[in-house]
């Protein structure tokens, strides 16, 4: 370690930067950067293995940012270390199209892991990275090599331990004894109200404790040496997550402001920024560093002979193990294993042949049972719902802390994740950052609820996760509207970049999963039944259409006098209904519509052709709120749905007493024909 007045030093250049940056966009949080400015110095310049000029390098230590709202802690330790964020990009700090959002984000800055800000998320995606680490190790360290061998590093605060996700991922993650996974605890007793020994007065350590985690408690957070002595205490625990508390001044070094709420949120002010300069004796211009401090800082050098060290143990793995080298770096990469793309089509084929009539989340399981023996990265889970999601399949090998079966020779490839639905989805966002991995998890679709934010996150940074949500509309039945799926299939559809698929039947299903799989930019959300769905007869046109999000299921001899549009279980509905036309001469279409988003993606003349623009006849079909669906049926067409909650009686009573009946369906298009 270098001597404390030099590890203060660079330190300092942190909270430097901090102040500047937040004082030049009159706005941001340099309260959190300058209280744990000692931290970040301590574990990037002696432990964090990394790599600048490589963020990508697979067997680096990952590091999140929980207190996301600290964001210039993390700008400024990537341009000091020598990442590819110039000085002018934190002095463009919260600025328009700028790398240093005002809360980091995935994709826009080199070395940023994860989206954070929401608090408590980066937490449990940290979790989520430390779960992959734990599989990806077990099967790939074959023979004594070890090529996956890295800790999860994350920073969170009072409000990251506050909201409930901090309770649901540390209690998993001490279940499974997430050895690598480290957490730092910015204890500095202050959040945007104040002191929170106002409300918040857990004791922490013991909290921890509880779940099983190595806790080291009240560790002085501005002494470098006591800060590293926890850390390597942490590292030693391999068979527990460790929480290291670290007693810290909210903008520590402002002499007026440090230790209070008003260095939180906001600019310290030009008058105090001076004096935190002199305080902390950095009598440096605003954005200037001197030289020695980025030579202390830079760690280009040091990580490339990391990475050049993996490098060589990897070649010498290969020696071993060729045909396991060429896997990993498969699923490095994102990349689908050969023969994929056959093996779908022929379930499909076999799918349509077969013409079974099953529940949705039954021709689920039957698509995991065909695709999953050809993607050893699907990686499953349930919260607390195996049996009804039915996500598991005949080669599932549950994750087990106690070393359960799969664990030994690295097959696990399922996660019980417990009744903790917001955690899945974020740990599945997590698992899905740090790569190796396609996620998969369920819940009821009404518990999506639950999980809202994490599915958000997972669309905001475009990760490649599926979440499985069954039981999706009042179809369920007896449980009642508390469990009875009504508007969540319309808000997700409302979330940017959440493809959604509600298949009819099992052929639909089939295809739904494998865009989700192949979908590389964006997570997909899976809408399945609970009760049976008739199988729809259709020819290889049509089965080839399904992909395409939108398609002409059911037509007529010219063109359409009335259109039915319909996804899920209500397709068989409009196929009844406009079945009964047919025989009395009048031309009745059916389209179906499982994913309005890819529908939307295709090309206006496919859309035009499904949906001619002069047949203003149009009845919208779905067991849910009728709202979203006037962008296709517009002001003159109607739509069955339902704009109340449901009602607990058995399936059929409950649609046949909200109007899902062919006699109701068949009274709409009567009228629409006068």
């Amino acid at each position: 370690m270098s001597p404390a007045p030099q590890r203060r030093r660079l330190a300092n250049a942190v909270r430097a930067l901090a102040m500047d940056a937040v004082q030049a966009a009159k706005s941001g949080h340099p309260g959190m950067p300058m209280g744990m400015a000692d931290i970040a110095e301590v574990l990037w310049n002696d432990f964090l293995r990394h790599n600048p000029a490589d963020p990508g390098f697979v067997d680096r230590d990952r590091f999140v940012l929980s207190n996301g709202h600290g964001s210039m802690l993390l700008y400024a330790l990537l341009h000091l270390s020598g990442y590819g964020l110039a000085l002018d990009q934190l002095r463009n700090f919260r600025q328009l199209h700028s790398q240093t959002p005002g809360h980091p984000e995935f994709g826009d800055t080199p070395g940023v892991e994860t989206t954070t800000g929401p608090l408590g998320q980066g937490l449990a995606n940290a979790v989520g990275m430390a779960l992959g680490e734990k599989i990806l190790a077990a099967r790939f360290n074959l023979g004594g090599h070890r090529i996956v061998d890295h800790h999860t590093y994350v920073f969170v605060g009072d409000g990251c331990l506050m909201e409930g996700i901090s309770h649901e991922a540390c209690s998993l993650a001490g279940h499974m004894r997430l050895g690598k996974l480290i957490a730092f605890y910015d204890d500095n007793n202050i959040s945007i109200d104040g002191e929170v020994r106002h409300w918040f007065s857990d004791d922490t350590a013991a909290r921890f404790h509880a779940y099983g985690w190595h806790v080291a408690d009240a560790v002085d957070g501005h002494d470098a040496g006591a800060v590293a002595d926890a850390i390597k205490q942490a590292r030693a625990e391999e068979d527990a997550p460790s929480l290291i508390v670290c007693k810290t001044v909210i903008g520590f070094g402002a002499p007026n402001k440090a230790g209070t709420e008003s260095s939180h949120g906001s600019p310290l002010g030009a008058e105090e920024v001076a004096l935190a300069r002199k305080n902390l004796n950095w009598n440096e211009a605003p954005f200037v560093i001197p030289d020695e401090v980025y030579r202390a800082w830079d760690a280009r050098e040091r990580g490339a002979r990391l990475q050049e060290e993996w490098r060589a143990s990897f070649a010498r793995f290969r020696a071993e193990f060729p045909g396991d080298a060429a896997e990993f770096e498969r699923r490095a990469k994102g990349e689908l294993p050969a023969g994929w793309s056959i093996a779908a089509e022929k379930f499909l084929a076999r799918t349509v042949k077969q013409g079974e009539t099953v529940a949705s989340r039954q021709a689920s399981q039957n698509a995991l049972e065909a695709y999953a023996p050809q993607l050893p990265e699907l990686l499953g889970g349930s919260a607390d719902l195996t049996g009804s999601n039915l996500t598991k399949w005949s080669g599932s090998r549950p994750l087990s802390a106690q070393g359960g079966e799969g664990e030994g020779d690295g097959g696990a490839n399922y996660i019980y994740y417990g009744v903790r639905e917001f955690a899945m989805c974020a740990v599945m966002n997590g698992i899905a950052l740090h790569g190796g991995f396609i996620p998969y998890g369920g819940t009821f679709l009404m518990f999506s609820e639950y999980a809202r934010n994490a599915l958000r996150m997972a669309a905001l940074m475009g990760v490649r996760a599926v979440f499985v949500f069954t039981h999706d509309s009042i179809g369920l039945g007896e449980d009642g509207p508390t469990h009875q799926a009504v508007e969540q299939a319309a808000t997700l559809r409302l979330m940017p970049n959440m493809s959604l698929w509600r298949p009819c039947d099992a052929v639909e299903t089939a295809v739904a999963w494998r865009a989700a799989i192949e979908r590389k930019n964006g997570p997909t959300s899976l809408l399945l039944s609970r009760q049976n769905l008739a199988h729809q007869q259709r020819d290889d046109a049509q089965a080839a259409n399904i992909a395409r999000g939108g398609y002409v299921l059911r037509d007529c001899d010219g063109a359409p006098e009335v259109i039915l549009i319909a996804t899920g279980s209500e397709v068989s509905l409009a196929v009844e209904t406009a079945a009964g036309f047919t025989k009395k001469g009048r031309k009745v279409r059916v389209v179906s519509m499982p994913s309005a988003d890819v529908f939307e993606a295709q090309d206006l003349n496919y859309r035009d052709a499904v949906l001619p623009p002069l047949v203003r006849n149009r009845i919208a079909v779905e067991a849910g709120v009728t709202g979203i669906w006037r962008k296709y049926v517009g002001l003159d067409g109607a739509v069955l749905g339902l704009d109340s909650f449901g009602a607990s009686a058995p399936a059929a009573d409950v649609f046949r007493h909200f109007g899902f009946t062919v006699d109701n369906l068949s009274a709409m298009v009567e009228a629409m024909l006068k």
